[in-house]
């Protein structure tokens, strides 16, 4: 097939996906849709050897990919989206990989303060990340976290067991404090002291989570909130994401049945 005949078949795919895309989004029940998304974004490493690109240009096509994902929100009632966007495991690569994604994702953060449309909340552990890359994130914070719009979580520095050990941790200091014993901790400890020391103590819980690449776990990702989530697994490589992938996604959450529990 010619070079013309090749530029026509993909100008004909694409315009058969937004198509679609419109049919679905035409018949979602955004009543029924998720108010807190969470998203693993993976795939950024594969996408870029299956393109024959670099690992940086994977990171950051991925990290322009954030802006269409909050823009396609904004399109529906979603109120709060949680960003996995560095795990406290990515802190232990080699310095020549990780110096580069941190840049990257400070980059995306600083992109998302100034954008002007979201809230931005840092979720993680502070103490674990570079100075550098702290203060990004507190800056962040301090420019875009009391506007209107969309909460966004960035999840930077993050691991679910050491959310939940933070917030045990935050909790016996809290209590110690008060003059409690740890007989009398021990005694009156329910699910919503752990829930109220947690990184996102007084948001919802994720309704959804998405995760990206066709691997099918969580890898730690909100362990304590997700225990009533719904889970949707694409696929596609998160630099490569859609609008009809996420519509899709959306779909499947509104055709389910949640029971919150057994």
């Amino acid at each position: 097939m010619s070079a013309s005949g090749v530029g026509m078949k993909n100008k004909l795919r694409r315009l058969a996906v937004r198509l679609y895309a419109r049919r679905v989004e035409g018949r979602l029940d955004t009543a029924r849709g998720p108010k807190h998304i969470g998203v693993i974004l993976d795939g950024n490493r594969r996408w870029a050897k299956a393109a024959s690109n670099s690992t940086r240009q994977g990171y950051q096509a991925g990290a322009a990919k954030i802006q269409e994902l909050l823009g396609w929100c904004a399109e529906t009632d979603v109120e709060v989206v949680t960003l996995w966007l560095l795990s406290t495991d990515n802190l232990g690569r080699d310095p020549e990989e990780l110096n580069p994604l941190l840049s990257i994702v400070e980059g995306a953060v600083r992109n998302l303060a100034a954008d002007g449309r979201w809230r931005v909340n840092h979720v993680g552990a502070l103490d674990v990340l570079p100075e550098r890359t702290r203060r990004v994130l507190l800056e962040a914070e301090e420019e875009a976290g009391n506007r209107e719009g969309i909460l966004v979580n960035v999840a930077v520095g993050y691991g679910g067991r050491q959310e939940i050990t933070d917030a045990v941790r935050s909790l016996l200091a809290k209590r110690a404090a008060e003059g409690q014993t740890l007989e009398q901790v021990a005694d009156s400890l329910g699910v919503e002291d752990i829930s109220e020391h947690l990184y996102t103590r007084g948001q919802p819980d994720p309704d959804l989570v998405i995760r990206t690449s066709g691997e099918q776990r969580l890898s730690g990702f909100m362990l304590w909130q997700s225990a009533h989530s719904e889970y949707y697994f694409c696929e596609a490589y998160w630099p490569a994401f859609r609008k009809v992938d996420f519509l899709r996604a959306l779909r499947d959450y509104a055709a389910r049945h949640r029971r919150y529990g057994i």
